[in-house]
Parts: C-alpha cells; structure tokens; sequence
C-alpha cells in the first residue's frame, strides 16, 4: 500500500513533504485536498483528516502524521535518507529547519499568499512591506551561509534543504528574485538536478490555473 499525502500544489509546506517522498524513491500518491474551496476549514475534513485544519497530511497504513518537518523526519527514519551522518550533523539539521518554519517560510507563505491570491483591492501593502523586509533577512542569512557550500548541512542534501526551498521555486511574485541571491540561486539548480525532483506544480495537484 502507497504512502497516501493529503496535499495541493500552492502549498509550499505541503511541497516539502512532497519533494522529501519523491526524492526518497518511496511510494506514495497525492490526495488533493481543496484548500481555496475550503475544505481545510471544514468539520469533514478536521474530524477525519486533520484537527489543525491544514495541509499537508501523511497517511502511511495506520500511521497519519501532519505538519511538514514531522513527514520529512518519518521519510528519514524509513529510509535513512537526508537526516545527517552522525548527531552533530542531525542536529544542524534540526536548526534549520526550525529557522525555516519560524523565519522562512511561515513569512514567504503568508506573503505570497497576500500578493497573488487576494483580490487587488484587499492586499494590506504595509503588511506585505514589513514581511518581505522580514523575508530579506532570511534570505541573507541562508545566502552567506551556502557560500562555498552545496548544501546546507554536510556533504549531501537532506531535510534542511528540503525544508528551506519550500517556497523558492514557486513562479508568483512574493519579494524573492533569486538573481539576487546568486548562492540560493546555485543551490536551487543543484537540488532540481537532484533525481526524482519536480517543480511543486508538477509534483502535487492543484494550481492557480485551475481556478482561472
């Protein structure tokens, strides 16, 4: 039986977890899960799929875990793949990922949704502003820290890197042009290189086209 992961292609959490099971080799398909029509928000989905209300969801057999760096650290503990070579490494990689979901992506999530999926009209411009400085922050300290380096932690990718591309590649305009990060730029290239990888609107269903 295949890894089932509730997930939609906007979704740059739901796309970590996603890329991890892709690049792993495991099997596993996609549940679209209709987040623009609501179905988050419903009683449905919060009794049956996920209390928090959110995406992305992994159902594997009996096991149902939610929220992305929990999947990519089962995938890890399956496979043995991007985790860390040795407790040092682990660790680093650990902090990464909590640099991502704290100063990352829980920023460039709201931001690009603020900037492409609300109506003109309604975008709060002094928000988006304080955000994308917030965001301009994030993306210095991870372009100095890729100087010399390939990857995040070590030699080899793992879920730092996993982590922190969650939103990098998506093509709405949300203050991240990667010309201007030219190491972020480079390791992106090398992590699309990476067998197995697709672009988030290839890898899960569900796209702004859909509901144009």
């Amino acid at each position: 039986m295949s890894i089932k992961l509730y997930c939609f292609g906007e979704s740059g959490n739901a796309y970590k977890a996603a890329l991890a099971l892709e690049v792993s080799g495991l099997d596993w398909e996609p549940v679209f899960v209709d987040f623009f029509g609501g179905e988050t928000r419903s009683d449905a989905y919060r009794q049956d799929v996920n209390i928090m209300g959110e995406a992305p969801v992994m159902v594997d057999g009996d096991l149902k875990l939610t929220q992305s760096g929990v999947i990519q650290a089962y995938i890890t503990e399956k496979t043995g793949k991007f985790g860390g070579r040795d407790m040092e490494e682990r660790l680093e990689v650990l902090r990464w990922v909590l640099f991502d979901n704290h100063k990352l992506s829980s920023v460039a999530g709201p931001t690009r949704f603020l900037m492409n999926f609300l109506p003109e009209d309604k975008r709060p411009s002094q928000t988006i502003e304080f955000f994308q400085g917030r965001l301009k922050s994030a993306y210095a300290v991870l372009n100095a820290h890729l100087e010399g380096r390939e990857w995040i932690v070590g030699d080899a990718p793992t879920n730092a890197d996993l982590s922190c591309c969650g939103y990098l590649y998506y093509p709405e305009p949300f203050g991240f042009e990667r010309a201007d990060w030219p190491h972020i730029d480079a390791w992106l290239d090398r992590l699309a290189a990476l067998p197995g990888w697709k672009h988030p609107y290839d890898l899960m269903p569900g796209n702004p086209g859909d509901r144009a």
